[in-house]
């Protein structure tokens, strides 16, 4: 199989490790995908967005709309796409390394712009070129704004046993019913990656049979959407949808009918690299602020406190646990760029993404006992993490779910859910 993005075909030796470490290493890269120009594109952005701006909106609950149009004005919501529809054509590798620099500034900016990231991963792997020639250009220059609508109130994680249906209708289309919960930014979603069910569970061989994608406009007047009020990330919204007599017309669905699961892995397994990569950003961020404040903070014998190991051995616990977790954050990235077995990407992305949200939390939890009463003010921008990074634990998978995945799929023990 090809590689899905032209990242993989342009590294040297991306046929195996090699290239993995020959792109970390910015040996032998082209000019626009090498790590550190990426990073530094998305730093410039994100360092013209202080604490004070974040700060304010998560207290007013304030999508921030300006720092998403930066993003899409770089040409990051675009960079899995392909050229010829306004993207850059590299890979979920450079993305996460995208979201790995977003992470620094937390949950907010993060969910604010990852959706247009990873979600349309379906139509850029399975979509017509009518499709991607409608879709993926406006997109891209931040003018759709997506969201995305898997979890139900009653299937939670069990993604199988959604119950939103799209009856297909005699005179064309589809007739939608059913909802949705935890759909973030569906208030200012004008489109909306659906997944539903074509035919009902009990009638396939398989769980994963009869179910259907696509991508279609959001019709507020047949879809009624209902903020849930959360404590932390209120900068970016998240809600209950309720779909009634929705009609989407045959062009909007995604691939073949009934094939749905397959094409929503193109998602799921992107959404685990890409929070994965978040989760290391913040971890970076929180290890970095530590350690600046341990070198400078003096007790004692005027020594500053990173002299002292009880400071100095959990962060270096953590900074080696950081480094472990990006190593497989990428590996899975490498491995999905490179088009391998989704089982094999499923895998490497499930363990990513509990690396990287057990280090987050480890991370957040030093810095705050590093600056000791100074972790909870708003001047060291320290405490804002705590929420982004215990929600990584929780979504978009749990940890416990994950570890079921591992020990089914990896340790090939009984399935015990």
């Amino acid at each position: 199989m090809q590689p899905r993005g032209l990242s993989s075909s342009k590294r040297a030796g991306a046929d195996d490790v090699v290239g993995l470490v020959a792109f970390w290493l910015d040996i032998d890269v082209d000019d626009k995908s090498k790590p550190a120009a990426i990073r530094d594109a998305v730093a410039r952005i994100c360092s013209r967005f202080d604490d004070a701006y974040w700060l304010e909106r998560e207290r007013t609950g304030t999508f921030p709309e300006d720092f998403a149009a930066e993003i899409a004005k770089g040409g990051f919501y675009g960079v899995t796409m392909e050229e010829q529809y306004g993207g850059s054509g590299l890979g979920i590798t450079e993305a996460s390394l995208v979201m790995q620099e977003i992470g620094r500034y937390g949950a907010a900016a993060s969910s604010a712009v990852h959706i247009n990231i990873f979600g349309l991963q379906p139509v850029v792997g399975f979509g017509t070129d009518e499709q991607k020639a409608r879709m993926l250009p406006p997109l891209i220059r931040g003018e759709h704004r997506s969201c995305f609508g898997v979890t139900e109130p009653d299937a939670g994680l069990d993604t199988t046993h959604i119950s939103t249906f799209a009856r297909r209708r005699e005179d064309g289309g589809y007739v939608v019913n059913g909802r949705k919960v935890w759909t973030s930014t569906a208030q200012r979603a004008d489109h909306i990656l659906l997944v539903t069910r074509t035919t009902p569970i009990e009638d396939c061989k398989k769980p994963t049979d009869g179910m259907t994608l696509f991508y279609t406009d959001v019709d507020r007047d047949k879809i009624a959407i209902t903020p849930i009020d959360k404590m932390g990330r209120n900068a970016v919204n998240s809600n209950a949808i309720f779909i009634d007599g929705l009609v989407i017309p045959e062009e909007d669905r995604i691939g073949e009918e009934g094939k749905g699961f397959k094409l929503l892995l193109d998602s799921l397994n992107p959404e685990r690299i890409l929070a994965a990569a978040t989760g290391l950003g913040m971890a970076d961020f929180l290890v970095d602020k530590a350690v600046n404040y341990a070198k400078e903070r003096k007790v004692f014998k005027d020594r500053p406190i990173g002299a002292y190991q009880g400071i100095s051995h959990p962060l270096a616990d953590i900074k080696a646990q950081i480094e472990a977790a990006r190593l497989m954050t990428y590996k899975a990235a490498w491995l999905f760029d490179q088009d391998e077995h989704p089982g094999v990407i499923g895998s490497q992305a499930n363990m990513a993404k509990y690396l990287a949200a057990e280090v987050a939390i480890k991370a957040c939890d030093q810095a705050i006992e590093t600056l000791g009463g100074y972790g909870f003010s708003e001047e060291y921008g320290v405490i804002y993490f705590w929420e982004a990074a215990r929600l990584l634990r929780t979504a978009p998978i749990t940890k416990e779910m994950i570890l079921n995945y591992i020990a089914e799929h990896v340790l090939g023990l009984p399935r015990t859910y």
